[in-house]
């Protein structure tokens, strides 16, 4: 790595005690985000514990999770009556009500932005995923979320599809920080470091201030697991089983050593040395799945300088309690994760259709939660009127 990757200032939060697992796991250069979002965390004061005892320093939103925190309970019911009142549409209503909790985050993480000089203290919100295969809808949705949640710590969740690698650069072009999420392959990741960094290049050629841009790439661990496991039980032999649980770390840790080179060439150094911050590599899907594995082994096994790990709280809590941390787990390890992979192309299990499949089904996945709150706030606003 190059002195311009490295200079990246290491998160930390003040912890209750240096010594509890996700201390050390910052002290090695991790930051900790919580994968979940809701107006009960924000107003209990559950979120703030978790920054205050368990180093959380940063929270990531999905459509999933908006679903979920708005369709369950009565605390946004309020807002939902109040936006019905004044005629708001189903969309309207989402916007404003998905926009708002994330603001409130960003406030809340505002002294952690500060004190990290931008790098966390982050809080993620992602545009409509119905929109993932249209570029310019993709950059008109980005630019208005940006402007409605007015925060300078908000980063806008784009989808590295095909489609959304053009509206990574046009984003970050206009000086919006992006989180780019759904990637499953080393392929599309690297393509995503080069819209990436083609999105700087054109912020700094229309004037905007490169210190103020970051993005994280989320790349997805546990789903590669979950699939390639599946296939590998299939096959039913000793050589195949053996390889189970490998494949999504073995993804990773590649990942991690292409941001390695491709921050550390000619390209980014001129963008280095205008300001610019590198794209930290964010591990999302750090749950685990499989009921035999460790239920830390997503964190403890990705832990280097300068990542992200998102976790669901499930994940978190485990890590706090018992996760065993030996500082760096991915560097050195780059060869023994190439023959992984090379092995799981020995059983015929294809690298591509997999990460392929992975991609358009995390999408669909989304999609379908989106469509399902849709329905969902239409009865609650067509109630809300009904009762006026």
């Amino acid at each position: 790595m190059t002195t311009t990757t490295t200079s990246t200032p290491t998160p930390t939060t003040t912890p209750t005690t240096t010594e509890t697992p996700t201390a050390l796991l910052s002290a090695v250069g991790v930051s900790i985000w919580l994968d979940d979002l809701s107006r009960a965390r924000l107003s209990s004061g559950s979120l703030q514990r978790l920054i205050t005892e368990k180093n959380v320093v940063g929270v990531t939103t999905n459509p999933s999770i908006f679903q979920a925190a708005i369709t369950s309970g009565t605390d946004y019911q309020e807002k939902i009556t109040a936006l019905a009142a004044q005629g708001a549409s189903v969309e309207e209503t989402i916007f404003e009500i998905t926009t708002a909790d994330v603001a409130d985050a960003c406030d809340l993480f505002a002294p952690l932005y500060t004190a990290t000089n931008g790098v966390d203290g982050r809080v993620s919100i992602e545009v409509d995923p119905r929109l993932a295969w249209d570029t310019e809808a993709t950059i008109t949705e980005a630019k208005a979320l940006y402007k409605k949640v007015n925060k300078a710590n908000v980063l806008i969740k784009i989808p590295a599809t095909l489609e959304g690698l053009a509206a990574i650069t046009a984003t970050l072009g206009a000086g919006i920080s992006v989180n780019v999420t759904l990637i499953f392959s080393l392929e599309r990741y690297s393509a995503v470091i080069n819209a990436f960094q083609a999105g700087l290049k054109l912020a700094k050629d229309n004037g905007h201030d490169l210190t103020t841009i970051h993005s994280v790439a989320s790349f997805f661990v546990s789903r590669v697991d979950t699939e390639i496991d599946h296939r590998l039980e299939t096959l039913g032999t000793n050589e195949a089983r053996a390889l189970k649980g490998q494949a999504g770390l073995a993804n990773a840790r590649l990942a991690y050593q292409l941001y390695e080179e491709l921050f550390s060439t000619e390209r980014w150094a001129v963008l280095a040395a205008a300001g610019a911050r590198p794209q930290r590599p964010l591990w999302a899907s750090t749950g685990v799945k499989d009921p035999t594995y460790p239920d830390t082994l997503y964190v403890t096994e990705l832990a280097a300088p300068g990542v992200v790990n998102t976790m669901p709280e499930k994940t978190l809590d485990a890590t706090y309690h018992h996760a065993t941390i030996t500082g760096d787990t991915i560097t050195g390890h780059y060869q023994e994760a190439a023959t992984i992979l090379d092995a799981l192309e020995d059983q015929g299990i294809s690298y591509d259709t997999i990460v392929e499949q992975l991609e358009t089904e995390g999408l669909q996945k989304f999609v379908t939660s989106w469509k399902e709150l849709l329905t969902d706030i239409n009865t609650a606003l067509t109630t809300a009127r009904n009762a006026a």
